[in-house]
């Protein structure tokens, strides 16, 4: 099978930057692996730090690719990570993570790991003299602060938040759909805006919370930082007090259909021709949403196709679409792939013809 990969939702410096180290990974590899546009990369690296990071990652997923999620969290709920700052070093390793058959085979010479002289100094191991047998007992005897104190931030019980992270290094304030994608929270949290709580089960992939979506634009649309996260505490009794339970897609969708302000998602041509995959769930806060569903099944077509013929603002229709899209339900429509050409007979075929 071809390797191939490529990249999405990211800002032109960094693709860039990424594709210049993937050709050189590539080369310690062997030139193996093969750089194509999104539509046709098997393996694809989402920045999942951006705003339309998350969202991608929901698409490709949906479309069946290999995400790869490029980030400076410690972990993302993408198939592969590629830790941001990155390098041509980095960018080999996750190649030779991605098909260790290939990496095995790389002729000598060719490293697909970094080598010790590409390591920073810290980086390197370094010779420990060993304590004399009084200082070992002294340190044995005194309390020391755990480790975890030291580079983590950690809420009591659940929910997890920021592990590895140094506590002089606080990520940047970011969307719900941030949050989720890169793993930084993890199991039961709860979560309240404009006095609305909301309980999210990130195992489950459920929240508990309101019927209506409209109350809940606050917890998708506004930046969150760690503070903004909290331990439900009995989480039967909050989730009780909170709302039925509802498909985390939902609020994902509403992060989506709020995100663009009118505007297509990056990466996505406006031009195009888009067509819904399965009928979605559509809300009865949004009326119009039901019109623009009912035209995007009949078949693909454009952005102005759909407004025209469902009657409702093209900004609405672009909203819907990249709701649509972040959640899988939609997708740009895909050129069929070329019949394969007949063998032509030669003259002993043309014979056996007759």
């Amino acid at each position: 099978m071809a390797l191939t990969f490529g990249v999405t939702g990211m800002d032109p410096a960094t693709e860039t930057s990424l594709k210049a180290a993937f050709t050189e990974a590539n080369k310690r590899l062997g030139g193996a692996w093969q750089l194509l546009p999104e539509t046709q990369g098997d393996h694809i690296v989402v920045d999942m730090d951006s705003m339309y990071g998350p969202m991608s990652w929901l698409r490709l997923h949906a479309a069946g690719k290999t995400v790869i999620g490029l980030t400076s969290a410690p972990r993302t709920q993408a198939d592969f990570r590629l830790g941001q700052p990155f390098d041509a070093a980095s960018v080999a390793q996750l190649l030779a993570e991605l098909a260790p058959d290939v990496a095995a085979a790389t002729p000598a010479g060719l490293t697909p790991a970094p080598q010790p002289q590409d390591q920073l100094p810290e980086e390197q191991p370094q010779p420990v003299a060993e304590a004399p047998a009084a200082s070992r007992t002294e340190e044995l005897d005194e309390p020391r602060e755990p480790a975890s104190a030291a580079v983590a931030r950690v809420v009591p019980a659940a929910p997890t938040l920021q592990p590895h992270v140094p506590a002089a290094v606080e990520p940047e304030p970011s969307k719900l759909a941030d949050w989720l994608a890169s793993g930084r929270i993890a199991g039961k949290v709860r979560l309240e805006r404009d006095g609305t709580a909301v309980l999210i089960d990130t195992d489950a992939r459920r929240y508990h919370g309101p019927s209506a979506l409209k109350p809940l634009t606050a917890h998708v649309s506004d930046d969150l930082d760690a503070g903004d996260f909290s331990s439900p505490g009995d989480w039967d009794a909050q989730a009780a007090k909170a709302g039925e339970a509802q498909p985390l897609t939902r609020l994902l969708w509403l992060g989506g259909l709020l995100a663009g302000q009118g505007t297509l998602m990056p990466g996505f041509d406006p031009h195009a021709r888009y067509q819904m995959l399965k009928w979605p769930q559509t809300e009865r806060e949004y009326p119009k949403h039901f019109r623009i569903a009912t035209v995007m099944m009949k078949g693909p077509a454009t952005l102005a196709e759909i407004a025209e013929a469902s009657g409702v603002p093209a900004a609405d229709v672009t909203d819907f679409v990249n709701a649509s899209l972040a959640t899988g339900f939609a997708d740009v429509e895909r050129p069929p792939e070329p019949e394969p050409e007949a063998p032509k007979a030669g003259l002993f075929g043309r014979l056996r013809g007759r």
